[in-house]
Parts: C-alpha cells; structure tokens; sequence
C-alpha cells in the first residue's frame, strides 16, 4: 500500500528517488551559463546524421574492444564500488530497454498524425542541461545511479553484449524513422516521472551521450584507470 504524508498526497518513493537524481545531474555539475548555451540553428538531418555516427563509433568500440573479451575480463571490477565492462553495458541496457519502446510508440503516433519533419531542431532548457551534465566524463564528476537503473552485482553473461549491440541497431532504426515526422513536437515522457517530457530531439541525443558516457568509462577499466 502506498503510505500518504499528511498533506494527503500520495508519496512514490521510486519518483522521489528519480527527481533527487535529476536535481542532482542539474545542480550538483558545473554547467555552463544559458547564454553560452546558445547555439546557431541546426538542421535536422545533420543533427539526426551526427547522432547516427556517433552510434556507429560505438558500435566499431564495443566491436573491437568488448566483443573479443572473456568472461573474466567482462566482469573484472577495478575496485568495490566500480562498474565493470559486462555493468556498464548492463546499465546501458537498462536504460534502453525502458526508453526504446517509448520512443518507438511516440514516433508511430507521429506517423498517424501525418507529422512532417521540421527544417531545423528545437531542443528544450531542461533537456539541454541534461545533456551538457551527462557530456560530463563519470572520471571527472561522478553521480549515483538509481537503483532501479542500476546493474545487478551478479556476474553477467556474454549475453549483455549482444543485447546492447542490438539495442543500438534499434536506435540506429528509431533514427531514420524520425527523420520523416517534426521531431520538435514529439515529447517522451520519463519512464518514472511522467510529467517530465522532454522533446524528442532531447531525449534522442540524451540517449546517445548517455551511452558515449558509459561506453567511454568501460573503456577506462579495460585501460586500468578503472574509473
């Protein structure tokens, strides 16, 4: 049963948990001031082509540098509290397994609506501060991860791999289909605060940072910096 403050308002443990960790990527990273935020508009195909090659970076990383690994090297922890490679990628699929779905439903929507694509991006405050705190390397500014995001403790199978490399070939799709609806218009909800909606142009590339971050900090601990 869920318990009720005085107030008389429902209390969801696992949204409050969410928003204290979205106050904290917000306010607890440097971030630049709004106005050096401000940027020239982008068109959409090269914002969506950009993203696109970005993934296919990370494909050709998790190709050369986690597919060949062994199930020691997978799971090898470089200290208590570390993420290992098979976690970072756990995370990863955690994280796409909740917003893929989303995203797929929202953009055939879109397509019902006979939406068309829109010259130029539009991205919102909150997603742009979102994205500037995830472009933070987790080495320089590290920040905890709910627990219902976060990976198991058990040791993984190679499986995670290939989940995750198929998870990003559905990104990869997601992409094109949004170059033929207004991606400015299409908002997705978070998966535990539904009132949060970020447009889609945001929660696209917050996806893609997200990943670089992770990917990039796997790297680390096959090089033994480990953080």
């Amino acid at each position: 049963m869920v318990r009720k403050p005085a107030s008389g308002v429902a209390e969801n443990p696992l949204a409050a948990v969410s928003l204290l960790h979205l106050l904290l990527i917000l306010f607890g990273t440097t971030l630049r001031p709004l106005s050096a935020m401000s940027q020239p508009a982008t068109r959409t195909t090269d914002f969506l082509d950009q993203l696109t090659a970005d993934l296919r970076d990370i494909q050709t990383t998790v190709a050369q540098r986690f597919q060949p690994l062994t199930d020691d090297q997978l799971n090898r922890r470089p200290g208590p509290g570390r993420w290992s490679v098979g976690q970072c990628l756990e995370h990863l699929n955690i994280i796409g397994g909740l917003y893929l779905p989303v995203i797929t439903r929202k953009i055939q929507q879109a397509q019902t609506r006979s939406s068309r694509p829109a010259e130029a991006v539009k991205r919102g405050l909150l997603g742009r501060r979102l994205t500037n705190a995830m472009r933070v390397p987790s080495s320089e500014k590290a920040t905890k991860t709910p627990q219902q995001y976060a990976p198991s403790g058990s040791r993984l199978p190679r499986t995670v791999v290939e989940v995750f490399n198929r998870q990003t070939e559905e990104l990869l799709a997601l992409l094109q289909q949004a170059r033929a609806v207004n991606i400015n218009t299409v908002r997705i909800p978070n998966v535990v605060i539904a009132l949060l909606r970020l447009r889609l142009t945001d929660q696209l590339e917050l996806l893609v940072v997200h990943a670089q971050r992770h990917i990039q900090q796997a790297e680390r601990v096959l090089d033994g910096s480990g953080k």
